[in-house]
């Protein structure tokens, strides 16, 4: 019978016989033991533990940070629900929990820092949207976000972004400024960028998943 040869990034499928071309690989095997198939994932193959250590282990910036400890995926998540927090005073736990989960596909498919995004095409965007699709069913979300949330999630992530580039990324707030727009200094009052072991920041995005989880239940 005939397979499909699955590639990634929106090139096209093509199909091959099994005597043709072994067939690629479009799971991955999680430390929980479940297989997620990267191209068609389902929500039951989505664990909070999979996600939270998959994002404690892939470093923002490409690694190219100041300290001894890479800036996590999952630190990153977590100040930026803070912040939406801030911007947002009452929104409810279930968008703050979309909020920590805004970039939670990268526990599979890694950060591209925006350029490479840009050059990978919208390939890269739909696999996202698929897998952003399954995590948020698993956890009670809608499969798509609303474009106001999503929005105030945006903002959030640009000023954590600004904060990493002149905190741990070497620019300067007139460089970072002009990338990420000027950020109310009011909203980042007391935050600071934190660099540490992965399993710490890990089993803190664990505890907070948890906690919103209760709170919308």
């Amino acid at each position: 019978m005939p397979l499909h040869y699955l590639c990634f990034f929106g090139y096209p499928k093509a199909r091959h016989s099994r005597k043709d071309t072994p067939l690629a690989r479009a799971w991955q095997r999680m430390l929980s033991g479940r297989r997620l198939d990267l191209l068609d994932p389902t929500p039951v193959d989505i664990e909070i533990e999979d996600i939270a250590h998959g994002l404690a282990f892939v470093a923002r910036w490409n690694g190219q940070t100041k300290g001894d400890f890479a800036y996590s995926v999952a630190e990153h998540s977590l100040l930026v629900e803070d912040l939406f927090g801030r911007l947002n005073p009452g929104v409810s736990a279930k968008w703050r929990l979309a909020a920590l989960l805004h970039d939670a596909p990268e526990y599979v498919i890694g950060d591209m820092i925006s350029p490479v995004k840009a050059s990978v095409g919208p390939g890269y965007e739909a696999l996202d949207e698929r897998l952003t699709a399954a995590i948020h069913i698993r956890f009670g979300l809608p499969a798509s976000t609303p474009s106001l949330i999503k929005k105030q999630i945006k903002k959030a992530d640009r000023i954590s972004a600004w904060m990493e580039a002149v905190e741990i990324a070497g620019f300067t707030e007139a460089e970072a400024d002009k990338l990420f727009g000027v950020p109310d200094k009011t909203v980042i009052n007391g935050l600071h960028i934190r660099l540490r072991p992965p399993v710490e920041a890990r089993n803190d995005f664990t505890a907070r998943h948890t906690a919103l989880l209760s709170q919308i239940g």
